[in-house]
């Protein structure tokens, strides 16, 4: 049996049953990046076996989108091809996305390297790398929450931009288009040299299936 169709009905019967693992809640609290403070630094192994780190790309923009192959809420940006243009459009344009899995080994969206470049093959994603963080450090040095949830980090090295990939909290890809797509929104103001005018929102999807 092929991976593809594995895949795809895992994900359809995930879509379809949003349970305790895939509420709105947020996760424990912990320290979390600060806006206009400098990003925590990591360095952590690659889905392709090679290890990446954030002062590799000191100097230029770069976001981090935390993932869940298996969360609605990340389904609904991946089937819909949302994320996947964000990324192939930023990509593009010199910045550097990090796709983040933190979730722990036997817990939902837990993979190893080889089957998250099959299953970004799958959804056709284009992140710059894909970090794999099987203990949670990185996650909680940012405080990340939920799957997806997305940080932006200047050339300089500062945090400008924590939260939500828009501001339609469901799983439903009919809301896509009538969102404030904050990613874009970001960007546009990064680029216009005015400061964010959502620089934190809050964040939306499945909790982060850290280590207990």
């Amino acid at each position: 049996m092929s991976f593809a169709p594995v895949l795809r009905r895992r994900l359809i019967a995930t879509s379809l049953a949003l349970t305790a693992g895939s509420a709105l809640a947020a996760s424990p609290a912990f320290a979390a990046a600060e806006i206009g403070q400098p990003a925590p630094a990591f360095s952590a192994p690659g889905a392709d076996g090679k290890t990446v780190s954030l002062a590799a790309y000191k100097g230029k923009t770069v976001v981090l989108e935390w993932t869940n192959h298996e969360c609605p809420f990340v389904v609904k940006h991946y089937e819909s091809g949302n994320i996947p243009q964000l990324q192939k459009e930023f990509t593009g344009k010199g910045v550097v996305w990090l796709q983040v899995i933190s979730s722990a080994p036997g817990k939902q969206g837990h993979v190893e390297g080889p089957a998250a470049l099959k299953i970004n093959s799958f959804r056709e994603a284009a992140p710059t790398a894909v970090v794999l963080d099987p203990d949670g450090r990185i996650g909680k040095a940012y405080g990340a929450q939920t799957t997806p949830h997305i940080f932006i980090v200047d050339p300089a090295g500062q945090l400008v931009y924590k939260g939500g990939i828009d501001s339609i909290a469901s799983a439903s890809k009919a809301d896509i288009a009538k969102a404030d797509n904050y990613v874009k929104l970001a960007f546009n103001d990064l680029g216009a040299g005015r400061k964010l005018a959502h620089a934190s929102t809050k964040p939306y999807g499945c909790s982060i299936k850290y280590a207990d």
